[in-house]
């Protein structure tokens, strides 16, 4: 049986500890990981969308690091918006930022009408490299 190890990133753990929740799940050579959305370090909603969406990435890249993992290991992302047709371009010009060359990660967007108090969360599947 695969061992699973809770992963989290530094400084971030109380937030998970009191939502009762892992940031990311490690099985075997893959990371399994929570949404992540445009938290300050209080936990409270970045207002401006654009940086919200930001944040939520660079949340992202801190609890991919704290696994041993980049954004280049990706394999499957989802994302969900609050208000996808007028998102939309803001989140395509942040990805274009993010993702500057293929291959690009599969990526499904679904369209929901909470998330919390945030306008954007992105929760991914990555592949953690051998030397992690």
């Amino acid at each position: 049986m695969i061992k699973q190890e809770a992963i989290y990133p530094a400084g971030r753990h109380a937030l998970y500890e009191q939502h009762g929740y892992s940031a990311a799940i490690r099985s075997g050579d893959l990371l399994f990981v929570s949404g992540q959305v445009g938290s300050r370090q209080d936990g409270s909603p970045e207002p401006d969308f654009a940086a919200q969406v930001r944040l939520a990435f660079d949340n992202l890249r801190a609890t991919l690091e704290a696994a041993g993992c980049g954004l280049n290991d990706l394999v499957d992302v989802t994302t969900f918006h609050t208000d996808p047709e007028n998102q939309f371009a803001t989140v395509m010009a942040v990805k274009k930022e993010i993702f500057t060359h293929p291959p690009y990660p599969n990526w499904t967007a679904v369209g929901v009408n909470w998330l919390a108090g945030f306008d954007f969360e992105i929760k991914v599947i990555a592949r953690i490299p051998e030397a992690a």
